[in-house]
């Protein structure tokens, strides 16, 4: 039970919007399938001109969206966004001054009153930042139920950007979830979405902004792992304890010593020391390390893989 929402809106009269069906398509194919062909979520997409979307109606999807007892109930929306004096609004086609769209108080209510496991809210929209920071409070802070988490394009102030078809915020977005914001066990949470948008951002003048609320670790899409996990689960293998370094010798390198044994090992630790998880000690490259009798040590990443493979995560 992992449900998607996923809005496009270009038809605003007098403000036409290029890229948002196209991000929203995007968003929708990769959410549908993990890397491996799998099934993911039940994407639910609206888009306009395909569609009306009038407030009312965008109003029922959303509170459709979060109803039930889903494991993960995800919006998406991209389109035009506003803020007033009354707060921030998504905003729909039939917009009149005063009653713009759908209210992000609105929003914020509905997946605070969810019974999903979790929720995700990702909105590529001008001002988008306001959201989960109701006016109805007086407050900044922003005020999330447990298992919510809201990724935003751009700050309350801001406005988010589009080039050559495609939103800026939406296209790393995309990137993070086919991989590139993928942990070594190849899944791809919220915050390493918000991590690879924020670094790949640079000098835009636009800024994510990302509000969270969870208690477990919450997956939204798989790929392929770079290490596999039965590679992984040799770290306490070939480290006994995460301070312990391996000893390496000429044996272990296969153009010298072709042990048969040994040079397994130590293809398994050049690929940990390709992902970051191991160094050579004294030496740069882990081939050297080997022919001149040194050893390798896990680095601080390694020993947090270390430590989820002894607790039996992977």
């Amino acid at each position: 039970m992992r449900k998607a929402l996923v809005v496009g809106i270009n038809a605003y009269p007098n403000a036409p919007l290029q890229a948002c069906i196209n991000d929203a398509i995007s968003i929708s194919q990769v959410l549908e399938a993990h890397g491996d062909g799998g099934p993911n979520f039940g994407v639910k997409l609206l888009t306009s001109p395909s569609e009306t979307i009038t407030r009312a109606r965008l109003k029922g999807e959303i509170e459709s969206l979060f109803s039930g007892y889903p494991d993960i109930a995800l919006l998406y929306f991209s389109g035009h966004g506003t803020i007033n004096s009354f707060g921030g609004y998504i905003v729909t086609p039939d917009f009149q001054k005063y009653d713009e769209g759908v209210s992000m108080d609105e929003i914020l209510g509905a997946a605070n009153r969810s019974k999903a496991k979790d929720k995700v809210v990702v909105l590529d929209c001008c001002h988008s930042g306001a959201f989960g920071s109701p006016t109805t409070s007086s407050s900044n802070v922003a005020q999330l139920s447990e298992g919510l988490s809201v990724l935003t394009a751009s700050r309350d102030s801001e406005s988010a950007f589009e080039i050559n078809g495609s939103g800026v915020f939406t296209a790393l977005v995309v990137n993070a979830l086919q991989g590139g914001a993928a942990d070594l066990r190849g899944h791809i949470t919220p915050g390493s979405i918000y991590a690879y948008v924020d670094q790949a951002l640079g000098p835009w003048d636009q800024r994510p902004i990302f509000k969270t609320n969870v208690t477990r670790f919450t997956s939204l899409r798989t790929i392929r792992p770079p290490v596999p996990p039965e590679k992984l689960r040799k770290l306490v293998e070939y480290f006994p304890s995460p301070q312990d370094e391996h000893k390496l010798d000429p044996s272990y390198e296969f153009t010298a010593g072709n042990d048969p044994v040994k040079v397994p090992i130590l293809q398994d630790l050049q690929k940990f020391a390709s992902v970051g998880l191991v160094v050579p000690v004294g030496e740069e490259f882990m081939y050297f390390a080997a022919m001149n009798s040194k050893s390798c040590r896990l680095t601080a990443l390694g020993f947090q893989y270390w430590r989820m493979v002894s607790d039996k995560l992977v």
